[in-house]
């Protein structure tokens, strides 16, 4: 009655159970600050490789996957900088982002995670200059790089699901 149940490949069960976990948890990421978004996404795919013995997702289809993890992590980090850094930028003003950041993980929500850094970046910024208009420009150049890097998140995130999706159904 219960043979099924023996023949079952726990092994495969569970790397697909967590593989699936990290991916899930890897979409949540590229929005959410906190969590490495792209690099779960490419553990979870080496992951159902590893699971599949290498033969449907291969070291090649795993390699490209942490390739484009890297560069979604750079890209990220390099349009949040250059944004606040364009508009002039203190270390106070990119300080006051990075606090924000996290003030706004906590807070909870998409309007947590957009707006707090901003918010973060203009009180730097006038703490840095007292300025409002020079703070303003830095909150709002420090957000337009949080969204397009977030952007660019997205878009690797999901050009990694299609890859996953190709190699292992193709």
């Amino acid at each position: 009655m219960l043979d099924w149940f023996a023949q079952i490949d726990w092994f495969a069960v569970i790397c697909w159970l967590s593989a699936v976990s990290l991916i899930i948890a890897g979409l949540a990421g590229t929005v959410i600050p906190a969590i490495p978004g792209l690099p779960l996404i490419a553990a979870g795919g080496a992951l159902i490789g590893w699971a599949g013995g290498f033969e449907l997702i291969g070291w090649g289809t795993i390699a490209t996957l942490a390739v484009l993890a890297i560069i979604g992590v750079i890209v990220d980090t390099v349009a949040q900088t250059a944004g606040a850094q364009k508009a002039g930028a203190s270390s106070y003003g990119i300080w006051g982002s990075v606090i924000g950041t996290f003030v706004g993980v906590f807070m909870g929500g998409l309007v947590g995670i957009f707006i707090m850094p901003l918010v973060g970046a203009f009180i730097g910024e006038f703490w840095a200059k007292r300025d409002y208009l020079h703070a303003g420009r830095v909150g709002v150049a420090t957000w337009i790089g949080i969204v397009v890097g977030t952007a660019v998140k997205i878009a690797l995130a999901f050009t990694m699901l299609g890859l996953m999706i190709v190699m292992y159904f193709v």
